[in-house]
Order: C-alpha cells, then sequence, then structure tokens
C-alpha cells in the first residue's frame, strides 16, 4: 500500500510550455521524482509517461492534476481512467483548477455521486472543445480555399528546356528517360509534370 504524492503533466505540443502545470505542482509538494510529463495530443491514453505513471501507482497514493483536459480530451476514455485510477487501483486524484473533483473528500455515497456527475460534465465540455476546435479548423480551410489560397509546397519551377523534351518525347524522338536526363530531373517527377502540361483532347 502507498503512500506517495505524484503529478501528472501534459502538454500538446513540444513547442507548448509546461511551466504553469509545474509550479501548481511543486505548490502541492510533489516531489521532483514523482512527476511525470508527457508531450504529445491528450486524444487517448496511449503516453509513455502516463503509463508508466500508473504502474508506479498504488492504493493510498495522490495524484495531482491541474486540469481535466490535461488527463485526457476523450470523454470515454477520461471516464474509464478515472474509474481505473480511483476504484480498481485505490488512488486519490484532485485536479487543482476544479476542487470539487478531489476523491479526498466525500468519500460517502453522496459525495461520489457529485463527484462522477461533475466529471462527467468536464469531461464533456473537454471533448466537446476539441470537437469545436477541429470544426473551427476545418471551416477556416474551406473559406480559405473559396478565395483561392493555396495549400501545401508551390509547385516548383520546370527548366527551361522542358516544353522541348516534352514535345521531342511526344514525337518519339525521345525516350522518356532520354528526355527525364536532358532536363536532369527524375523520370516520375518529368512523366507527372509532363501530364499536367499536356494540351486537352
Amino acid at each position: 500500500m502507498g503512500n506517495n504524492t505524484y503529478g501528472y503533466i501534459r502538454v500538446s505540443t513540444r513547442e507548448q510550455n509546461e511551466d504553469r502545470q509545474l509550479v501548481a505542482m511543486r505548490e502541492m509538494d510533489v516531489p521532483e521524482k514523482n512527476l511525470f510529463t508527457d508531450r504529445q495530443s491528450g486524444k487517448d491514453f496511449d503516453r509513455p509517461q502516463y503509463k508508466k505513471l500508473v504502474r508506479r501507482l498504488r492504493e493510498g497514493d495522490l495524484l495531482y492534476i491541474k486540469s481535466i483536459d490535461r488527463l485526457g480530451r476523450d470523454y470515454g476514455e477520461i471516464l474509464e481512467q478515472w474509474r481505473l485510477l480511483t476504484r480498481e487501483k485505490g488512488v486519490d486524484i484532485v485536479v487543482l483548477d476544479m476542487p470539487l473533483l478531489d476523491t479526498r473528500r466525500g468519500k460517502d455515497l453522496m459525495g461520489t455521486f457529485l463527484s462522477d456527475i461533475v466529471l462527467q460534465i468536464l469531461s464533456f465540455v473537454a471533448e466537446n472543445e476539441r470537437s469545436n476546435i477541429r470544426r473551427r479548423q476545418a471551416e477556416g480551410i474551406a473559406a480559405a480555399k473559396a478565395r483561392g489560397v493555396k495549400f501545401g509546397r508551390p509547385p516548383s519551377p520546370v527548366p527551361e528546356n522542358f516544353m522541348r523534351a516534352c514535345a521531342d518525347w511526344r514525337d518519339k524522338k525521345m525516350s522518356l528517360r532520354q528526355a527525364a536526363r536532358f532536363c536532369a530531373m527524375p523520370v516520375t517527377t518529368f512523366y507527372e509534370k509532363a501530364a499536367q502540361f499536356a494540351e486537352p483532347d
């Protein structure tokens, strides 16, 4: 049976800064050796440090999380992990940004019931926000395309002798390989570019 304090930190990308979460964990006196940090999306729980943390946790341990979306963003999986940690492993969880989500309090039926309701609402909000972000991104891309914005790298320019090589290749004066070599291009690139510049039937 454990009696250790742990902290879990997650940032979505390598560019994001975890300082705010680190400060919160230090204020709770979480030992540095018991801090686990993942730098990746919260779409699922396939994260190396989270898995390592779960293996380390024992009944009676205490886990701090800054906010529920740091645990994850998938509604169903957050609830599943919460139940795994609190009921199967016997770990207490404290969500610092939401004092109602503190399993040390209200161990009676009413306390557990209220905690479960709050958890479900917050998990839903976290997943809903993720869905809204995806929808806004898709709408933004669609609007940009409608304005004529091109995505991806611009096509590389063809060499000056390309059109002549294309004509000679089409007239069978050169093989495909010879035409590509004449333009100092890979065969596949020459062929793709030639297809783009082909005259319509």
